[in-house]
């Protein structure tokens, strides 16, 4: 492997020449895990965490367990997390690194290991970004005791390699990526907020709850059998909105990448053929399988295999609109129980829901649901391309590549 000017060869790749390269036992005072035995567990007390408490962005009290005060004073003897530490989930899902950001006292699970940095050596926001990285999971895949990951012991997890550069390079690294994270988890928010946001429109909307401008009805709702609707709504069955049919048979042998149409299956996008079963807007329902009972807008030349129930749209009904409702309808839940679970089309078509009194109303309700899902992709794409520029920074600057002082 060449070795850029500058740099120098080491067990983990090239490095800068100025940077050091010691295991995590070095850089740290104390490497240990928390107590092996399963405490008895309280209403009220000091807080006791597992791998699973750390998995979110913040800890949320109200779901993690208590121990005595007692038992939890025993146990900091041998294991006394403090602000400032870091906390590593050895078991389980490994690897996820939480800084102990707060000042309360509590007592970890072995599922989570507690190292404390040497200040003047380490610091502990570089070490976070640094468990954050691919760079690490290579080391944790080669160091590991067996095939599929599921457990670090202490001993691998003191000998990780770690390059050390200066504090105030550290410092540098650790603020550039934090300031990558910050952003991450502010599209994440927005894009859990926008899609809650048009969780709660689908559901005022395809019920009538909420009228859009120019549909309202001053008679008001009335109790039907499947509760209160507006006045002007009716309840009919899905066989008087459209009909439903499978899709045509075909084998793996004629799907592929490359072809012209897409060809879809009981879970969605299956690859391309070189014909097509549909030409316009549709919506296709999964019979078979865990997944059936998902629903997938699609519109242009498709092939619709024989595990996607095709869904036309009769001449009132506004394709876009229905495809909402049968989301909403969480068509899942109808599946017969079997080997192999699967959807009777017949039993669909004779499920009930609310329908607006003109195709013209439920255009609207699609047009501005619609809006909303172009809005959440946005946002997807957005998050997508943070996470990316996340991970090159990592690349870059994890290794030295890119230097900031």
């Amino acid at each position: 492997m060449e070795v850029r000017k500058g740099y120098k060869q080491t067990e983990i790749g090239n490095i800068p020449e100025d940077w050091d390269i010691k295991p995590l036992e070095v850089l740290t005072s104390q490497i240990i895990d928390g107590t092996h035995l399963t405490p008895k567990y309280m209403e009220m007390g000091v807080p006791f965490l597992r791998v699973t408490d750390i998995q979110d962005t913040e800890i949320d009290l109200n779901e993690i367990k208590f121990i005595s005060i007692e038992e939890h004073n025993f146990l900091s003897r041998r294991c006394k997390p403090e602000k400032g530490d870091l906390l590593l989930s050895k078991n389980g899902t490994i690897g996820i690194p939480k800084i102990v950001t707060w000042d309360w006292e509590f007592s970890i699970f072995v599922s989570l290991a507690l190292l404390k940095p040497r200040e003047k050596l380490l610091n502990v926001n570089f070490l976070e970004q640094f468990f954050k990285s691919n760079y690490l999971n290579e080391q944790i895949q080669k160091r590991s005791k067996q095939g599929t990951v599921t457990n670090l012991h202490l001993e691998e997890i003191r000998e990780f390699l770690i390059p050390v550069p200066t504090l105030a390079e550290q410092e540098a690294i650790a603020e550039a990526l934090s300031d990558a994270d910050a952003l991450i988890e502010s599209l994440e928010t927005l894009l859990a907020k926008k899609r809650q946001v048009k969780q709660g429109a689908i559901q005022e909307l395809i019920t009538g709850k909420r009228r859009l401008p120019g549909f309202k009805n001053n008679d008001g709702y009335k109790q039907t059998e499947i509760g209160v609707i507006p006045e002007d709504w009716q309840v009919m069955t899905l066989a008087k909105l459209c009909r439903m049919k499978s899709g045509e048979s075909i084998t793996s042998n004629n799907i592929d990448q490359f072809s012209e149409y897409p060809c879809y299956g009981g879970n969605g996008l299956r690859g391309y053929t070189d014909r097509f079963t549909h030409d316009g807007n549709y919506a296709l329902i999964g019979r078979q399988g865990a997944l059936c009972g998902n629903v997938l807008g699609v519109s242009g030349k498709f092939f619709a295999s024989e595990h996607a129930v095709v869904v036309t749209p009769f001449e009132q009904t506004d394709i876009n609109w229905l495809t909402y409702v049968l989301v909403d309808m969480n068509l899942n839940q109808y599946s017969e129980s079997s080997a192999q679970p699967g959807l009777s089309v017949s039993k669909i078509l004779n499920l009930v829901f609310a329908i607006p009194s003109t195709k013209a109303e439920q255009t609207a309700i699609a047009e501005i649901l619609s809006d909303m899902d172009a809005e959440i992709r946005a946002v997807e794409g957005k998050l997508s391309k943070a996470r990316a520029v996340k991970a090159g920074m990592m690349s870059e600057l994890l290794t030295g590549r890119v230097r900031l002082v």
